[in-house]
């Protein structure tokens, strides 16, 4: 009887983690999804990205699993094109928490992720375009955001780095909504206690495993949840230091194929298992 994998589930996140910075997928790093997935693991794509931000690039990667988008708001099977679930967040919620965050910080400008598979990126006046491929359409006015359902808002301040801006958000807003730091000037609100963990713990439900049983790959702060979902925790070597510091291995870059190097070690030879040691690259 072969042995069950290392990992039954292996979860990366896209940008800065799985995908170069030509929003490629190196031949190296595909090969060691491919071990893994011959061993029995499943792939699970976990990014802050909205579906409707991924499809092409899904279609473009061949990539046909899950994947929790969104933030953990929404999970979306790329094979079939459905989603399978999908959290909204209460508009009237966002907007007083928004003014709550500008209580304590002065002015910021924000952006929407609306809900669906073809939901658009708004944003308002002050809140700079996203650089391609990502797209977004700008408003007249703040209250045009909230026009149709949300998964999230997108926030930015004018003097305030990403930390100082994640920390006073957080401290403002309570329970109106999660607070999640997932990129370079990318601080954001979504429904409270949706996080990429909570939308790893819908996959493995779905797919009958236990989270317990997953490997993950991330580079950011919004990682952390998922780096707390799942059994083993693997940063990037240029991740944000909070990531760092929480996980189980620092292994080389994106540009350096440091997704495949562990998935090499774990999958690479039959029976094959990562050593719990905290490891430095």
């Amino acid at each position: 009887m072969p042995l069950p994998p290392a990992y039954a589930l292996v979860a990366t996140d896209l940008d800065g983690t799985l995908l170069r910075g030509d929003a490629t997928v190196s031949p190296r790093t595909r090969a060691a999804l491919d071990l893994a997935t011959a061993a029995g693991a499943r792939h699970l794509v976990a990014t802050g990205r909205p579906v409707p931000a991924v499809r092409e690039l899904f279609a473009a990667l061949g990539y046909r699993g899950l994947a929790v988008c969104g933030q953990g708001t929404q999970v979306y099977d790329a094979g079939t094109g459905r989603m399978i679930r999908a959290v909204g967040l209460d508009r009237e919620a966002a907007a007083t928490a928004l003014g709550k965050i500008e209580a304590q910080v002065g002015q910021v400008f924000a952006a929407v992720d609306q809900d669906g598979i073809d939901g658009e990126t708004l944003i308002e006046p002050g809140f700079p375009m996203p650089r391609p491929p990502l797209s977004a359409r700008r408003t007249r006015h703040r209250d045009e955001l909230w026009a149709a359902p949300v998964i999230k808002v997108l926030i930015r301040h004018p003097e305030l780095d990403d930390d100082a801006l994640a920390a006073a958000a957080h401290a403002a807003v309570g329970d109106l909504a999660t607070v999640t730091l997932s990129g370079p000037g990318t601080v954001e609100l979504q429904p409270y206690g949706i996080d990429k963990g909570a939308g790893i713990a819908v996959v493995a439900e779905h797919l009958g495993l236990d989270p317990a049983t997953a490997i993950a790959f991330g580079d950011m702060p919004n990682d952390l949840p998922m780096f707390r979902r799942c059994r083993y925790g693997v940063a990037m070597a240029d991740a944000h230091p909070l990531l760092r510091t929480a996980a189980d291995e620092v292994t080389l870059s994106h540009e350096d194929d440091g997704v495949a190097v562990v998935l090499e070690r774990v999958f690479g030879r039959p029976g094959q298992r990562v050593a719990t040691a905290r490891l430095t690259t």
